[in-house]
């Protein structure tokens, strides 16, 4: 039986059709699951063509708490120009003659089973193949390396993918985020999900009172490029990273300009031999995929054969 919260409006007409989901949430560190879907969203022009109904999921207030949960609505004199309230809208673009279904959500306050049980619900009249969920956990890392990102996968049958992606199987205890839920649910009914949360660096100079706080990103683009990577590799598409990459190489200038800063706000605190003290002991788990080393290896051999036919002499 179809969930009565599914709303589909056009179906895809690719054979394959993949889907990516994220959300305004808890696990967000670096806006990965917020920013980055809707960041492709955008770049690829994608159309809404559905949702997962927001009734029954969402709570208007809790005692005491004032406004952090209710709508936020935006008078132009006395007018209510606009009423956000909180949505799980479907987007869909193509690429490389694939499909892709994004999922942009508000994480439920109320009746999870019900919301996750209307996207597998979704995905399945969607004929996805494989969905993807997508978050961020803040850490103590190496600002400038690549971003490790941990992994979760829903079938055994799937578990192989873990090391192609470069992913490092979670071993996570504790309270659930929305996409591990999905993960498991998804599992449940034989249908493929693969989690992937980026590593976030976080820094605690709290206790160095000329600096008196920690130091975050808002937008880790390092850590959406990491992911992207990953999603056109799995997915066979070719959504277009210079974008991410030029502004991951803003991202790492901004950040080594606010170490300079924070040396010069705390000389004696060692600043400096701290970073480098957390690049030295990090150990990094790149992605390379492997269409990337075959090319790399047929690249080799024909220099190689190049250089052969040239001879010694180069004649």
């Amino acid at each position: 039986m179809a969930s009565d919260a599914v709303e589909i409006l056009e179906h895809p007409r690719t054979r394959d059709v993949y889907m990516l989901v994220g959300w305004r949430q808890w696990a967000d560190a670096g806006s990965v699951s917020s920013g980055l879907p809707q960041y492709v969203i955008q770049r690829e022009k994608a159309r809404r063509i559905g949702q997962i109904r927001p009734d029954g999921f969402y709570m208007f207030q809790i005692p005491g708490t004032h406004d952090l949960i209710r709508p936020v609505i935006k008078f132009r004199e006395g007018f209510p120009e606009s009423l956000q309230t909180p949505e799980n809208p479907l987007y869909y673009f193509e690429s490389n003659q694939r499909g892709v279904v994004i999922l942009l959500g508000d994480e439920p306050h109320l009746d999870a089973e019900r919301y996750i049980m209307a996207i597998l619900d979704a995905a399945r009249q969607l004929r996805v193949k494989l969905i993807v969920g997508i978050g961020g956990v803040y850490g103590e890392f190496p600002y400038e390396k690549e971003r490790l990102v941990s992994g979760s996968y829903s079938l055994p049958e799937i578990q192989g993918r873990m090391n192609e992606l470069a992913l490092s199987p979670t071993d996570y205890h504790g309270g659930v985020s929305i996409g591990s839920y999905l993960c498991k649910r998804a599992g449940e009914r034989g249908m493929e999900y693969i989690g992937m949360y980026a590593m976030v660096p976080l820094f605690d100079f709290s206790s160095i009172p000329q600096i008196g706080r920690s130091i975050q990103i808002e937008n880790d683009f390092m850590a959406w490029l990491g992911i992207m990577r990953r999603v056109n590799y799995l997915f066979k598409i070719d959504v277009n990273l210079t974008d991410l990459m030029q502004k991951s190489k803003r991202l790492l200038n901004t950040l080594e300009k606010k170490v300079e800063e924070l040396d010069r706000l705390a000389p004696q605190a060692g600043i400096r031999d701290y970073f480098a003290r957390l690049s030295a002991e990090f150990e990094e788990v790149p992605f390379i995929p492997l269409d990337d080393v075959w090319e790399e290896s047929l690249r080799k051999i024909l220099d190689r054969l190049e250089d052969e036919q040239e001879g010694p002499e180069g004649v």
